[in-house]
Formats: C-alpha cells, sequence, structure tokens
C-alpha cells in the first residue's frame, strides 16, 4: 500500500496511487444491521464488525429467486457431453443457474483435482491426472456451441507440471481462436511462481488476464496456505503491464474473511499502482462445511461504497456487490473497459 500521512486516527485515509494521493473517509461505511457490538465479538484479530455465520441468520440481501424454467438444461448439456469441467460446479458457485441460463460458464481446465488445499475453496484436492491433451479441442467446441463471444480460462492448481498448466492454457487459447474470433479472459493459478511460465502466457496474448488476490495479506496464508505469496500478485501486473500494455488485468477479492475495510484499501491501492486495471469484489459464501466459516457478511451499501473508493484509486471496470464474483459478468466487464480507452 501505499498510504502516507503516519497513523490513522480519526478522519479521512490517505492513499499513493502512483503519483496520485486519493483522500478517503473510512468513518462513511454504512452500518451493518447484523454486526454485533465488539464486547459481543467471538472471533479475535478479525477486526471491527466481524460475525460468524454461524452465529447470525443469513442476511435478506443473499437470498434470491432461481431462474424459471429450463433453460439452463442446454449448458448444462452440452458441457456433459463434451466432458468438461466448470469451476461454476466445481467451486459450487451461487451464479450457476443465472449463467447457465444465459448459456455462459467459466471452463475449468486441467482436470478437476487441484493441488493445493485452499481454506475457501470446495475444488477436490489431491494428485491430479496428466494433462488432458483433447480438453482444448473440447473446449473449442462448447464455446461454438454455446455461441459465446467471450470465453473466461481458469484452472485448478498444478504444482505437479513444470510450467504450472501454462501450455495448456496456450493450447486452448489456439484452439478457440482457431474456430472463431472470440475475446478471451484468462484466470490462472500462481504458475508456482514460475516467470518463464508467465511470460509464455503473455506471449500467447489473451484479451484479459485474469489473477485473483482472493483476500488482503495479512489472510493470505490462513485462506491461501503457505504456497501463496501476495508480492507474486503485484509482480504478476506489473510483468503484464511491462510486456503487453494492451493487455485487460483484473483481480477479484472476497469479503468477509476476517478482513478490515482498512487492509481492502491497501490491497485495491497496491493493485492499481501494480497496473491492475479491473476488479471484482464479492462476498465470500461458504460452499460446504469442510471450508472456513465466514467471518462476516457484508451488506450492498457497503460493496457500493467499496466500489466507488477502487475507482478513485484508478481502477478503469469495478464490479462489487455480494454476488460478484470474478468472472461474473466478464463479458459486459471487458465491453465497457474497450469502451472507455
Amino acid at each position: 500500500m501505499i498510504p502516507f500521512g503516519g497513523q490513522r486516527d480519526a478522519g479521512p485515509a490517505r492513499y499513493q496511487d502512483g503519483d496520485k494521493r486519493v483522500e478517503i473517509n473510512l468513518d462513511r461505511i454504512p452500518n451493518n444491521d447484523i454486526r454485533p457490538s465488539e464486547q459481543e465479538l467471538p472471533l479475535t484479530g478479525c477486526g471491527r464488525g466481524m460475525v460468524p455465520a454461524e452465529a447470525s441468520r443469513l442476511p435478506r440481501w443473499l437470498k434470491r429467486k432461481l431462474p424459471k424454467g429450463d433453460v439452463n438444461h442446454f449448458t448444462a448439456q452440452v458441457l456433459q457431453e463434451l466432458k468438461l469441467h466448470t469451476v461454476c460446479e466445481e467451486a459450487r458457485c451461487p451464479n450457476r443457474p443465472e449463467c447457465y441460463a444465459h448459456r455462459t460458464a467459466t471452463f475449468l481446465i486441467l482436470g478437476d483435482i487441484c493441488t493445493r488445499g485452499c481454506r475457501f475453496c470446495s475444488v477436490r484436492k489431491g494428485k491430479p491426472l496428466p494433462p488432458d491433451p483433447d480438453e482444448p479441442r473440447r473446449v473449442a467446441e462448447a464455446v461454438y456451441r454455446l455461441g459465446l463471444r467471450h470465453v473466461v480460462l481458469t484452472c485448478v492448481t498444478r504444482d505437479d507440471l513444470p510450467d504450472g498448466g501454462a501450455s495448456q492454457f496456450i493450447r486452448t487459447i489456439e484452439e478457440i481462436r482457431r474456430r472463431g474470433d472470440v475475446t478471451i479472459e484468462i484466470l490462472p493459478s500462481d504458475l508456482g511462481g514460475n516467470l518463464a511460465a508467465l511470460d509464455s502466457l503473455i506471449e500467447a496474448r489473451p484479451d484479459v488476464y485474469n489473477y485473483n488476490t482472493e483476500t488482503v495479506p495479512r489472510l493470505y496464508r490462513s485462506v491461501r496456505g503457505p504456497q501463496a505469496n501476495y508480492r507474486w500478485t503485484l509482480t504478476i501486473f506489473r510483468r503484464i503491464r511491462e510486456l503487453a500494455p494492451e493487455m485487460g488485468r483484473k483481480t477479484g477479492l472476497m469479503l468477509g474473511l476476517g478482513e478490515t475495510v482498512e487492509e481492502v484499501l491497501e490491497s485495491l491501492a497496491e493493485l492499481a499502482d501494480a497496473g491492475c486495471q479491473m476488479v471484482t469484489i464479492g462476498q465470500y459464501l461458504r460452499p460446504s462445511p469442510a471450508q472456513m466459516p465466514v467471518a462476516r457478511y457484508v451488506p450492498p451499501e457497503e460493496f457500493e461504497w467499496l466500489g466507488e473508493l477502487a475507482r478513485r484509486l484508478g481502477f478503469r471496470e469495478v464490479a462489487s456487490g455480494p454476488f460478484v464474483r470474478s468472472s461474473y459478468h466478464a463479458a459486459e466487464m471487458f465491453q465497457h473497459a474497450c469502451a472507455d480507452k
């Protein structure tokens, strides 16, 4: 981060974004109607207003109706026929019915078994199979059948592969482009910190390189595990800006893991300074009892407020809300970013 002005007391906080200074009044945070008093907090080290999901009802803003009819069955059938995985299914995304109804999905390549054990994620952990050489062709076929004009590719973490799976991304990008004129957004793993693998992905020239920050530095190891490195996140965006400045640079943050507002703003300031242009900010929702509990449900008004501050810090496009996920409405965000250039 690049805070200036020393320790914050009462009044506005100030953040340095490159050569621009941004002053933010943290006292404007909306009230959360499910926050207990500080004396009631059962967690330590989580910051003001944190309350475990188990100790509170599911707030009204996290209840919504599912799409009616069978409109999402077409997408599910295509994926089943082509034996493809999606992060929508494997990570139990709450937006899956809506996205499938619009014939969109985020393709999960390199199998459905991850070599890491991130505490927020429901994707299976274990020893994965070798990369499927036919997978890129099948993904391209699904893109064609679904009529996608913007496709998002993500993956499980593959620490068993020397390049972290970068070559499978490259083959998939090539297959998709062979079938038609489609914009491509990739959301790889950290590639084990392999700079050569990162450079090879940049050289493949996806339209958007998305890498999820997920949480603030203080919580990185407890949320993402001992192998995760927040500084590598910043290196990724600096490297893309250096080698391919025209490429879209995007990240995502989850709230409700125990972070403080100050920490979120610090991370946003650092990410903007590293060259990240687009950010998604959403509520962490526990996929199952096997994952870490929710520390706090963040109200929609606070998401709106943080989205406004992210724009002031220099992000070109921001999506901030309880149900926002890293690839949610990705096509629209990319189109808006292109229009704003």
